[in-house]
């Protein structure tokens, strides 16, 4: 029951990736933040607003852990801040964890991240430039529990096929 991890900050392919890597090695992908809503019947959004955060990084936790537990090979894309709450950054090392964090520069995850803000609560009202502050404080904020997984993957500069490859190569 191998399960691979991909983690890192919204816009750096974590479910492109995921995607990808689930058709080449035949191995299921499961995106958490779907879990989470499947179970709920309501979006992250809405948990948010209607529970708050609190009740969100618990059921998140609780989740990541049965799928972590289940017996199957599976791809996991965590939540972009998945890793940073509840000492889930403890569940990306382990017996049969392959866990990846995707690692994009501020400029790289800007510019993945402004054609379509209005789809990300966290950015949709900000201007070009609060943005980009508000990308590099979160990533300075993040990258002791993303620097937590076993291997680092640079995304800057090339495409999902090269990105995907990366992985494989380190998972061999």
């Amino acid at each position: 029951m191998r399960k691979i991890i991909l983690l890192g900050y919204m816009g750096c392919g974590k479910s492109t990736i995921a995607n990808r890597l689930s058709k080449i090695t035949n191995i299921p992908y499961v995106d958490l933040d779907k879990s989470i809503e499947e179970r709920t019947n309501l979006s992250i959004n809405d948990i948010f607003e209607q529970r708050g955060e609190i009740y969100f990084r618990k059921l998140e936790r609780e989740v990541f852990i049965e799928l972590l537990n289940a017996p199957d090979n599976l791809i996991i894309g965590l939540g972009g801040g998945t890793p940073c709450y509840a000492n889930n950054h403890e569940l990306l090392k382990g017996e049969n964890i392959s866990s990846v964090y995707l690692k994009a520069s501020v400029d790289t995850l800007f510019e993945r991240l402004v054609s379509n803000k209005s789809k990300r609560p966290l950015i949709a009202n900000k201007t070009d430039d609060e943005m980009k502050e508000f990308i590099a404080k979160h990533l300075f904020d993040r990258s002791f529990y993303y620097n937590q997984a076993q291997y680092k993957v640079t995304i800057d500069g090339k495409s999902k096929d090269e990105t995907t490859e990366d992985i494989l190569a380190v998972l061999a």
